[in-house]
């Protein structure tokens, strides 16, 4: 589970929320402070657990190299609502979503794709499948099929427990206590108290499902003419570094490890990864294909 560090929206930063064909979401959107974007725009989907508020740290500096960038709620997740229909959160139709969303924001004109850990699963269905031209392409701590270790350990609880006893149960038994052990805030546990209450219990549900038997379409994706990046944490304890790291191969992508992060490095490093992504962006945007 992703722990933002604040709540407080930096400046140029404000809610909003984006009609498309398949539904609203909300969405938290990022402006230059001065001048206007002239750059490419961005959009920012969160993982499994996580929400939009996961990408509070970069989005500032992300907007100040001249862009307009979106992070997102996907369908039941926190403030986006979502049908109580297992299918709708598999993830061919929320790869529908971000591709509706992509088409909504670009105006026809080419934008950067970021999908983080689950969203990194979705994001591809839109990639390999869609219809938009996307200008870059970057999985964070993301790997190529259906994730192992800890966090697997943890998806199983949640696809099959949460059925039967509830988010309320699942968050004070195991997740406010990894919290407290953590040393979080009370206002930041209390947000992710909310926000783990307001997705839809289908929706987590059906992620974890989706999360856990992922099959590979790296091959797939490789076949896509976009310029890639796979960016992880040095101690992602999600799929392992290694399997990012052969992933990358896989697709001729850059590969960028985040000194001293794990799962979330949009939170754990905030500056190393928007450098990171504003210079991927930027050598995209010039149609450079060399060494990152």
């Amino acid at each position: 589970m992703s722990t933002p560090r604040f709540l407080t929206l930096p400046e140029g930063v404000r809610s909003e929320r984006i009609e498309t064909a398949t539904g609203a979401f909300a969405v938290l959107e990022a402006l230059p402070i001065s001048g206007v974007p002239e750059r490419w725009p961005a959009i920012l989907v969160p993982g499994l657990t996580g929400s939009k508020e996961d990408f509070l740290a970069i989005m500032q500096p992300l907007a100040q190299s001249g862009r307009r960038v979106i992070a997102i709620d996907m369908r039941g997740q926190y403030e986006t609502s979502g049908p109580e229909d297992p299918g709708a959160y598999r993830c061919p139709a929320l790869g529908d979503d971000i591709d509706s969303l992509c088409q909504e924001i670009s105006g026809g004109e080419p934008l950067h794709l970021v999908g983080h850990s689950f969203g990194g699963l979705v994001t591809r269905e839109a990639v390999i499948d869609g219809r938009t031209k996307f200008a870059s392409y970057t999985l964070m701590s993301t790997g190529p099929a259906a994730i192992v270790g800890r966090r697997e350990r943890f998806g199983r609880v949640m696809m099959d427990e949460l059925p039967e006893r509830g988010v309320e149960r699942i968050w004070y038994e195991r997740l406010e206590p990894e919290c407290i052990a953590a040393g979080v805030s009370d206002e930041i546990r209390a947000f992710l108290h909310k926000r783990l209450l307001a997705n839809s219990v289908t929706g987590l549900a059906t992620m974890a499902h989706e999360v856990l038997t992922a099959r590979d379409r790296t091959d797939e994706l490789a076949e896509v003419e976009v310029p890639t990046l796979v960016l992880y944490g040095e101690h992602d304890d999600g799929w392992p570094p290694e399997s990012q790291a052969d992933m990358a191969g896989r697709l001729d992508a850059d590969c960028v490890v985040v000194p001293g992060a794990a799962h979330s490095p949009a939170v754990e490093a905030p500056e190393t990864t928007a450098a990171a992504l504003i210079r991927f962006w930027n050598l995209a945007e010039t149609g450079y294909h060399g060494p990152f």
